[in-house]
């Protein structure tokens, strides 16, 4: 079974607005809500790919209400804890101006609800997966990803590592089965400049080193380079097609390399199923759909 948490969910209202001005009232001319964070957006990708799994998150309020039912209504076991205060954050996303967003800051959590994840995490049984991906609110420990590492430690889980920064670095002496850098985040934990797939490998191995299992970077359109638990290095283009939508391409990725290695047990497959799911969602409105990872896969 694949589990993933998400900390700081989200409801992504989505607006298109033609000719956006700033101090005028813009009327809205197209909308849609959907469920938001990286975890969610893996389990959902998961699901594309013929995968269960189980979206464990914080929510509050009549927001995080919103974010239950749509995860639900996706086909996707919603494992909620649910916070007695605050409320759960919307996320506005102008898609008539690329990459603008304005992301809300989420309800505070506090120790009790902490403790009340890792009594869910304590049911994980060996042979599982465990994604822990995004960002963390501002009141929880820096540590909280190495916390729940050091909690299951010695135990067969296999666990995927998707952050950045001291969120990374604090997990790798747990040994993660992967982490996913981009490659501006992996120049600047080394304080380098990444340009090609070549730059990339010397620091990706050095990942590798220091205790992840695999590491994978992605490149945006440039592709990725994978650095698997045999230490060989496999570096891929990214399919041709027009680039829509890049939000949740990086989750797509994550959830492709799970499902590749669930079914078929190989990296270097796992990498380029993951590729193809990645390119798929740059390439969608929103998250891809699974004829469409499986058919950039084929053609790959």
């Amino acid at each position: 079974m694949v589990y993933t948490v998400t900390f700081n969910p989200s409801l992504d209202h989505i607006v298109e607005v033609d000719d956006f001005r700033t101090g005028i009232t813009n009327r809205v001319t197209a909308e849609e809500m959907r469920p938001g964070g990286k975890g969610i957006n893996v389990s959902i990708v998961l699901k594309e790919l013929g995968i269960e799994s189980s979206a464990i998150y914080y929510s509050a309020g009549f927001v995080g209400d919103e974010i239950t039912r749509l995860i639900t209504e996706s086909g996707i076991n919603a494992s909620e804890i649910k916070l007695s205060r605050g409320c759960s954050r919307i996320n506005l996303k102008l898609k008539s101006i690329d990459g603008t967003e304005i992301n809300g800051m989420g309800p505070d959590i506090d120790e009790d609800s902490i403790n009340k994840l890792y009594d869910k995490l304590g049911d994980l049984k060996d042979g599982d997966i465990l994604v822990l991906a995004g960002s963390i609110p501002p009141t929880m420990p820096k540590t909280i990803y190495s916390d729940i590492m050091e909690r299951l430690k010695g135990r067969d889980i296999r666990i995927v590592v998707d952050a950045t920064g001291e969120l990374l670095l604090n997990v790798l002496e747990f040994k993660p089965f992967l982490i996913k850098p981009n490659d501006q985040e992996l120049g600047e934990l080394f304080r380098v400049d990444i340009t090609t797939k070549e730059s990339v490998i010397p620091f990706a191995r050095k990942l590798r080193e220091i205790g992840a299992e695999n590491v994978i970077v992605s490149m945006a359109g440039e592709g990725a380079v994978l650095i698997d638990k045999d230490g060989n290095v496999t570096m891929l283009d990214a399919p041709q097609g027009k680039l829509i939508n890049a939000v949740g391409a990086g989750d797509s990725m994550v959830a492709g390399f799970i499902a590749g290695i669930i079914k078929t047990g190989n990296p270097k497959e796992a990498f380029k199923l993951g590729i193809a799911a990645g390119s798929a969602t740059a390439f969608s409105e929103w998250l891809a759909e699974g004829n469409s990872i499986t058919g950039l896969y084929d053609a790959m």
